[in-house]
């Protein structure tokens, strides 16, 4: 039993795998069906610019897109924290990604034309998480509030 749970524990580091493209294309999607959740009021134009960004941020076809967000859909369905989305995020991405994406995160907040204050306080959360500051917080904003169409 002792050397059961010493060769687990000796495991090596190499089996703690960064998430692949498809994982961390989920877990941004998730972060943003989640942000779609908090008003509860989920709007059919939060859900197209969650598919929008997928499709522009990992280079998928609108089906690939659409096959992201029914997996995000579940996941965050299932999810007890935004940890679990974060954590993956921060081990593949660069601040600059993780901007990126926060302004993606903005897109859908502004779908509706209104940021609910629910929305707002999520956003900040999850910026805090990614280890995002004050200042990429506010420029990941403005750039998504300039680029609105």
């Amino acid at each position: 039993m002792i050397e059961s749970l010493k060769t687990l524990f000796s495991a090596p580091e190499t089996e703690h795998r960064k998430p692949d493209d498809r994982q961390l294309a989920i877990a941004a999607t998730a972060l943003m069906v989640q942000l779609s959740r908090v008003d509860n009021d989920q709007d059919e134009r939060e859900l197209q610019a969650i598919v929008n960004c997928a499709v522009k941020a990992h280079q998928v076809t609108r089906e690939e897109a659409e096959d992201i967000l029914k997996s995000a859909l579940a996941q965050a369905e299932d999810a007890t924290s935004l940890y679990e989305f974060t954590e993956q995020i921060n081990e593949s991405l660069d601040q600059e990604g993780k901007q990126v994406l926060l302004e993606c995160i903005w897109h859908v907040a502004l779908a509706d034309d209104r940021i609910d204050k629910y929305e707002e306080h999520l956003i900040r959360r999850i910026a805090d998480l990614l280890h995002l500051n004050h200042r990429e917080f506010m420029q990941a904003r403005h750039k998504a509030e300039s680029t609105r169409s």
